[in-house]
């Protein structure tokens, strides 16, 4: 599933390509999509923000188109044709396996697209009225944005009070921190050198302050080298993104530490994986 920042890279190339322009046609063949047709045509795209893992286009008349791409879904932009009764990509990029499964697509005044690809039909497109979104549970039971200024060490040390639970659970706990996920929450740890079933109650001040300093330096990383592309994730253009250069243990297991050489393990969590360095980061 994308994470904070692949949805931030995503939302950055939306802001340059589809910012201000008018949607003037909705086309979808999956049932629970269809009700965005015929609320959507005419509205003008005016913000393009990012709240946790969701992207968030304000339109005209005060309404808000909610995605959250889920597991498989990538926004993508471009132009497509329709031939033999399924939309077509240009060449390039677009025209890569993943990015064709084309469910969602919306038509600009300028005739540019904006499609939805998503293999397994899990991701979300609603139409809210702002004010009636932003009071929702969906968005105000959201945990801080951990790149704001505001989210200091003393603000993060006050997201664990009284949490139980392993800490790699914790992080991926949307209410306790917006858009960590099983990818980042195995990079923060690695970099702060803690093993991911520690109990939170037995952190030390010393190992907040390292898992503090992680989150920052790690998904400010991700975000420069424009997301992870190990799944289905892709940018705008189609083309994947460049973390997978610097993926410490992320779907390694049996491969060298790059910091000890130590085998990289993995073990189940919550019905999830969780890779770590046995030597870096014991238990």
């Amino acid at each position: 599933m994308p994470e904070l920042p692949e949805v931030e890279t995503t939302v950055r190339d939306l802001k340059k390509k589809v910012l201000g322009k008018t949607i003037v046609e909705v086309w979808t063949d999956v049932e629970k999509f269809k009700k965005l047709k015929g609320k959507i045509e005419g509205k003008k795209i005016k913000k393009i923000w990012r709240r946790g893992k969701n992207i968030l286009f304000d339109l005209s008349e005060n309404k808000t188109l909610l995605i959250h791409q889920k597991l498989t879904g990538h926004l993508l932009f471009g132009k497509w044709h329709k031939q033999n009764n399924k939309w077509q990509p240009p060449s390039g990029f677009l025209s890569e396996k993943i990015n064709t499964y084309i469910h969602l697509l919306f038509t600009f005044n300028n005739g540019q697209m904006l499609a939805l690809s998503d293999l397994r039909k899990f991701a979300k497109a609603e139409l809210w009225d702002r004010k009636t979104l932003k009071e929702s549970e969906e968005i105000k039971n959201l945990g801080p944005e951990p790149l704001e200024k505001s989210f200091t060490l003393e603000k993060f040390k006050t997201c664990l009070i009284r949490k139980k639970g392993k800490i790699k659970e914790v992080l991926m706990d949307q209410t306790v921190i917006a858009g960590i996920g099983n990818i980042y929450s195995d990079e923060i740890l690695w970099e702060a050198k803690i093993h991911p079933f520690k109990e939170v109650s037995k952190l030390s001040k010393l190992e907040i302050n390292r898992i503090y300093q992680a989150i920052k330096k790690i998904l400010s990383l991700a975000i420069k080298l424009q997301g992870e592309s190990i799944s289905d994730f892709r940018r705008l253009s189609g083309e994947k993104g460049f973390y997978d250069q610097a993926r410490k243990v992320y779907r390694r297991e049996g491969e060298n530490c790059r910091r000890c050489q130590t085998k990289i393990k993995r073990i189940k969590l919550a019905g999830r994986s969780a890779h770590f360095c046995p030597k870096c980061q014991p238990y």
